[in-house]
């Protein structure tokens, strides 16, 4: 082994165990109980901590000054980085909805960052969101640039990512979409709903369609009606995973806790929805074309004072959903790690903490804060 992490209490099977874990070529295995390393071997003490599954976070636009719209494969690595730090191991990065060409130049930038040797979180892919989207509900969408639904534009943005788009949030009354999702599945693209005002029925059949997940619940879409359940009401009482920015000021905890209640604990996925101002103060930032105000954390469009994004992390969106519904660690890192790993497909390399799966781990301390991180084995320096 060229590696061990002892002493630690891991978390394997949904509860916490005293186990030894070795890393060979950045790859977990999980040594037999009495097992010890090899004399001279290198040996991480986790002592007093535990040991968990890496964050995968499959919605962010950014952080520390970069935004994913702007950002060159140097820029990448450097929001891939400081995302490690706050454990994440795996993202993907979300292109807000922008011209054709910039989209196909973040698509290029995307593929010059697959080629770079890392020492940041893995950039599993690319998250397209639109720009097959409702107006009424754009939030931080440029209008003039939604459009109804055109497999051949996804078709040419996945031809040139090299089936690397593994993400797309779409809007289920835009023309043509809910007919399109089978076509857009067999791109190889799982698909979420969201930015939408669709009626109960159109959501329904776009979830029947192959729909899997519902992009940011709650948030720029139109809400529950008792008469009216729309967009929202598909979301809730279907089977799909239904995205949460657990940051307490998109969703109220009470929200948190109705959500977690009604979905069950495996079917949220956390994400962090983040934006150029994550890990950085307060000020003036960019989301994709927008210009972004940022008061206390917040982060609101200059020009309306939507809310656009947020400046969470994963680390912190973990202690805040233990704070807001009083679930154990225990529960709660399904939404961070194994549900998001499933939901893109990657759960058979990702996500928990078993024999052969990649050493992507997390080690927190007495309080659940991330000490360190470890990406495909390898310690990510702070």
């Amino acid at each position: 082994m060229e590696q061990y992490i002892v002493n630690g209490k891991v978390y394997l099977d949904g509860v916490f165990q005293e186990k030894t874990i070795g890393i060979e070529s950045g790859y977990i295995h999980v040594l037999p109980l009495g097992q010890r390393p090899e004399d001279g071997a290198k040996v991480y003490d986790a002592a007093g901590k535990k040991v968990v599954p890496g964050f995968i976070d499959v919605h962010s636009h950014g952080a520390v000054g970069v935004d994913v719209n702007a950002a060159t494969a140097e820029e990448l690595e450097k929001i891939g980085h400081f995302m490690a730090t706050q454990g994440t191991t795996s993202w993907l990065c979300s292109v807000l909805t922008d011209t054709k060409e910039q989209t196909l130049w973040c698509i290029d930038e995307f593929k010059k960052h697959k080629e770079m040797e890392g020492n940041g979180a893995n950039l599993l892919g690319i998250h397209l969101e639109g720009p097959f989207l409702a107006k009424e509900f754009k939030g931080a969408m440029p209008e003039h640039l939604l459009r109804d639904a055109d497999v051949e534009l996804l078709k040419e943005y996945q031809d040139a990512a090299e089936g690397n788009i593994r993400y797309l949030t779409v809007s289920p009354e835009i023309d043509g979409i809910v007919d399109a999702i089978p076509l857009i599945k067999e791109l190889g693209i799982v698909v979420a709903i969201g930015h939408s005002g669709a009626d109960y029925d159109t959501s329904m059949k776009a979830i029947e369609n192959g729909a899997a997940s519902c992009t940011h619940i709650f948030n720029a879409m139109k809400l529950l009606h008792q008469h009216f359940p729309a967009i929202m009401g598909a979301a809730l009482e279907s089977d799909i995973y239904c995205e949460a920015i657990c940051d307490g000021r998109h969703l109220h905890p009470g929200v948190v806790r109705l959500l977690i209640k009604t979905k069950g604990i495996d079917r949220v996925v956390a994400i962090t929805d983040s934006i150029m101002a994550a890990g950085l103060p307060d000020g003036n930032y960019k989301l994709g074309v927008n210009d972004v105000v940022v008061v206390d954390g917040d982060a609101k469009l200059a020009s309306n004072g939507v809310r656009a994004g947020s400046t969470l992390t994963t680390g912190q969106a973990l202690k805040n959903i233990m704070a807001f519904t009083g679930r154990p660690l225990e529960e709660v890192l399904k939404l961070l790690t194994e549900n998001p790993a499933k939901l893109i497909g990657v759960f058979d390399k990702k996500g928990s903490i078993a024999e052969g799966k990649d050493a992507d781990l997390v080690v927190l301390d007495e309080e659940n804060n991330v000490k360190d991180t470890f990406v495909m084995g390898k310690q990510i320096s702070k």
